[in-house]
């Protein structure tokens, strides 16, 4: 290995070659030499070298201590608070296909960019090399990865989100079989944070399986195993025929009944994904990613690949959010990003109670209530997008079966979205193709107060558009052959928390937990449903009941209709949208379209049957 041994010490060296991986040499040798740092340590599963990376971001100035014992404070440059979009682009060839709505660039020019950026970006920093596991370890869903970053902060936090995977390397046995992600916050201000973001990228290579990342520091950015290996894997995964997914795992538990039953749920932000997850009651595996495989027996197991929560802080209270709030305040490894600190303490938007008017926050070392930004803007407290990272077995409600290498087997899927005034609060699909209709149809209505316009409808099928790096048509066609070829595949279904009426929510926050407890029913075969175009959906004597013995309370008639009334119009104008939208994709499955038609001509005829608009679930 031809790297300056003044960088790179014997030690080093030597655990590098321990692996036996002539890839992971060359590309250590390649990007080191590329980036120039003054340091190269190899970072293994030991104690000793992950207190090494947590010493050293303090060391650096990347995080702070805070008066709380094991807490920090991280902060991303003012112009680095979330995914940068702009820049971040799949690099492709002639023979990669892709749908309109993904950015792409051409891979020979994209490369050589993104190269000529990094050159020397590390000069002076030390490098770390890192070696993970994405998956639990010694289980056929993982995947093996390699960073290289010049960020203590991105390394901690990785240890904290991902499974140490060193002799996971090992075991490859010389395989090139792994992703690999490099990423260098490159030049510094004065405060540590990252200065030509004008020249940020994030480029994720399909054909070598890496991801090249550089300029920036917040961690959907920069941190190679989250965002960006999820579009490796979900390359991979549809490739394979299996799933890689942006959802969470949990488990569900009745009452007064002696189970559990499984579920992975899709959101889209703002639609209840976290809320639901941590539903009082039941346990959490994951919050963000999972694998989803066929398992021996036929049915479909799934893991979450990480082990932490890098969780958006803004809301949580103690009131709606118990384990959360109760990590976030007591003693524990916790990196807080992007909040207000004062005197020591982490303050966040909406965490439910005053926020000091000064402190150390996401725009300056001695912000003050009323300080504005060169645009003129007033600086909030904290940024709406600050977040907490923590490792999930720190929560109460961590299920036993989060590092199980054979994951957990999944009895239901839910996919949700915010519609105001179109779908009912919970729904079942019709069959699995139709499931993947229900997932493939997601749209989740903005609001003001992220966006500035209210109402408008926002597509993402799975909750993954962000992120998918294959054809529409390949993604949803994967899906369904995934499905049709499991003795049992999960049930799906459709929630929608944000039904209104007259303006005012028809839902309050907690009835999911009603909803919840009904879908773990269905999969036990134990309520009956009422049959409509759009799917199955329950019949008012058997949620009235868990209504009161959930939560001790009526739900009236009235409510239940207002709720579960089948708006017909509606239907058939979201439909249209997605004529309009899948109209334009290439290579959509033919069962598609046509549960698509289905849909429209059901509803036409229910229209016709009951000659008006909206039909009452008692009719039915």
């Amino acid at each position: 290995m031809n790297i300056d041994q003044s960088i790179l010490s014997k030690e080093d060296l030597k655990k590098l070659e321990y692996l036996n991986n002539p890839k992971v040499l060359t590309i250590v040798e390649e990007f080191t030499k590329l980036m120039k740092p003054a340091k190269v340590k190899v970072i293994s599963d030991t104690q000793e070298d992950i207190d090494y990376v947590r010493e050293l971001a303090i060391k650096t100035g990347e995080e702070r201590k805070l008066t709380m014992k094991g807490h920090t404070i991280h902060y991303d440059g003012y112009y680095d608070q979330a995914r940068d979009k702009k820049n971040t682009s799949i690099l492709i060839t002639p023979d990669i296909k892709m749908s309109k709505v993904i950015r792409t660039k051409a891979r020979e020019e994209g490369i050589q960019e993104v190269l000529n950026i990094m050159d020397g970006t590390m000069a002076g920093k030390e490098a770390l090399v890192r070696f993970f596991c994405l998956g639990p370890l010694n289980s056929k869903f993982s995947i093996c990865a390699l960073q290289i970053t010049d960020s203590s902060y991105v390394a901690h936090s990785e240890d904290i989100l991902y499974r140490s995977g060193y002799e996971a390397f090992k075991e490859l046995n010389g395989s090139d079989d792994f992703f690999y992600l490099i990423h260098s916050a490159g030049e510094l201000d004065e405060r540590g944070n990252t200065k030509n973001i004008d020249k940020r990228r994030i480029y994720m290579d399909l054909k070598e399986n890496r991801v090249l990342t550089v300029n920036n520091q917040y961690a959907g950015n920069s941190l190679g195993l989250k965002k960006l290996a999820l579009r490796l894997a979900i390359y991979k995964a549809n490739n394979e025929g299996w799933l890689t997914e942006h959802m969470f795992i949990m488990g569900v538990k009745p009452q007064n009944k002696n189970r559990i039953s499984y579920f992975t749920g899709a959101f889209p932000s703002a639609c209840g994904k976290t809320s639901t997850a941590m539903v009082p009651g039941q346990t959490i595996i994951g919050d963000d990613i999972a694998y989803l495989r066929e398992w021996d027996d036929g049915t479909c197991h799934a893991v979450n690949i990480e082990q932490g929560i890098f969780g958006i802080i803004t809301d949580v209270n103690p009131k709606d959010d118990p384990f959360i709030y109760e990590v976030l305040t007591t003693p524990r490894e916790l990196i807080f990003s992007n909040v207000l600190v004062n005197n020591g303490k982490p303050y966040w938007i909406n965490m439910g109670q005053d926020l000091p008017d000064e402190g150390m926050n996401h725009f300056s070392d001695h912000w003050r209530l009323g300080d504005v930004d060169q645009d003129g803007t007033e600086v909030s407290h904290a940024h709406k997008n600050a977040r907490y990272t923590v490792r999930i077995n720190e929560l109460s409600n961590a299920d036993p079966n989060l590092h199980n290498p054979d994951g957990v087997p999944i009895s239901g899927i839910i996919y949700g979205g915010r519609d105001s005034d179109t779908s009912v609060p919970i729904l079942q699909s019709l069959s699995w193709e139709h499931g993947v209709y229900l997932g493939a149809t997601i749209e989740s209505e903005t609001t003001a107060a992220t966006l500035g316009q209210e109402g408008v409808r926002k597509f993402s099928p799975m909750a993954n558009l962000d992120f998918l790096v294959v054809q529409l048509g390949k993604y949803i066609n994967n899906h369904i052959k995934f499905g049709n070829k499991l003795k049992k595949p999960p049930l799906t279904f459709a929630t929608n928390y944000f039904i209104k009426e007259n303006g005012e929510f028809l839902s309050e926050k907690v009835d999911k937990k009603v909803w919840l407890i009904w879908m773990e029913g269905r999969v036990h075969g134990e309520y009956d449903v009422l049959e409509t175009p759009v799917g199955y959906i329950p019949k008012y004597e058997d949620v009235q009941p868990l209504f009161r013995q959930i939560f001790n309370k009526e739900y009236s008639r009235e409510l239940y209709e207002k709720q579960f009334s089948i708006r017909i119009r509606k239907f058939i104008e979201k439909i249209e949208r997605m004529e309009r939208i899948y109209g334009e994709e290439e290579d959509i499955p033919k069962v598609f379209r046509e549960i698509m038609q289905d849909q429209k001509e059901k509803l036409l005829a229910f229209r016709k049957k009951f000659g008006k608009d909206v039909v009452s679930p008692f009719e039915l």
